[in-house]
């Protein structure tokens, strides 16, 4: 595997140079990165398989550390404080990432499989597991599209399929049973986090996001903290928070971000992000951009 596993790192290594993150094939992304970092995101429902260097990505009080050979689902929408730990300029960290369509994944779930589910048993929003032989062979396909670009409309869709197929007969099928199923919890919390995650700018009303996920109260509470490590207010600020720094890196205004985001003050804002961040809206920026000089130089 581990030949394999080189030569898809060096076609994924010439893809990025050429591509940069995204890519003609919906939903795939490629990272390429030449030095450990911090990269605070939303993560998004995804399969990321890493094909070289090695990544920590902490939830909560969760941490997961994964390497070369190794994949990381994400099976709900979570805000993440992920560190690249293995990186530099001769062997850089690299890794894809796939949108996963839980409506898609549904309709692959086998009889046996949806009965199989069971809601006593403990639920996370992310998992690791080895990057087995079948799955990467199904990564490998899907990346040499990239150099066939006539084929991507026909082919990608079938490969994707066959990733998703093989992620739910895999080690980390359960997880992804219990989201697809419309009426586990975890289903429940993934549909409530979505929705904050889409409407992150309005008001939280708890009592009204349990009620549109049919749970009471006190069990909507208790779970989407199980699954996400984080009260539903939590959740929002955080969501928030990282809206905000991808806004001020687009050269919004500070004195308007904050409200925009849905804040009503704008020294709460700042305290908030300070917190988070470790330094106020404008000095967090001015590092980041001049991070992104030095690379770019």
């Amino acid at each position: 595997m581990s030949t394999d596993l080189e030569n898809l790192a060096a076609i994924l290594d010439r893809h990025a140079l050429r591509l940069g993150g995204e890519t003609p094939i919906p939903g795939l992304r490629l990272t390429r990165v030449e030095a450990p970092m911090i990269i605070r995101s939303v993560y998004r429902p995804c399969f990321c398989a890493v094909l070289q260097g090695a990544k920590l990505s902490v939830l909560g009080e969760q941490a997961y550390h994964y390497g070369a050979g190794q994949i990381l689902v994400a099976s709900i929408d979570v805000p993440v404080t992920a560190r690249i730990m293995e990186a530099s300029a001769t062997k850089p960290y690299l890794a894809m990432s796939l949108e996963i369509d839980v409506a898609a994944l549904a309709e692959l779930l086998p009889a046996a499989a949806e009965a199989g589910v069971s809601e006593e048993k403990a639920f996370s929003a992310l998992h690791t597991s080895a990057l087995e032989d079948d799955l990467l062979d199904a990564v490998g396909r899907l990346l040499n599209l990239l150099d066939q670009p006539s084929n991507i409309a026909v082919l990608a869709p079938l490969i994707q399929r066959e990733i998703m197929w093989r992620l739910l007969n895999g080690p980390l099928g359960p997880m992804l049973r219990h989201v697809s199923l419309r009426d586990t919890r975890a289903a429940r919390v993934g549909r409530a986090a979505a929705w904050v995650r889409e409407h992150f700018d309005q008001p939280l009303r708890v009592t009204e996001l349990a009620d549109m996920v049919g749970m009471s109260l006190a069990s909507f509470h208790r779970h989407f903290k199980a699954v996400t490590t984080l009260s539903p207010v939590q959740f929002q600020k955080l969501v928030r928070l990282q809206e905000a720094r991808r806004m001020l890196l687009e050269n919004h205004e500070v004195s308007a971000v904050g409200y925009a985001i849905g804040y009503e003050s704008a020294s709460h804002f700042s305290r908030d992000y300070r917190r988070h961040f470790g330094a106020p809206p404008g000095r967090d920026i001015a590092a980041l951009r001049a991070m992104v000089a030095r690379e770019v130089a």
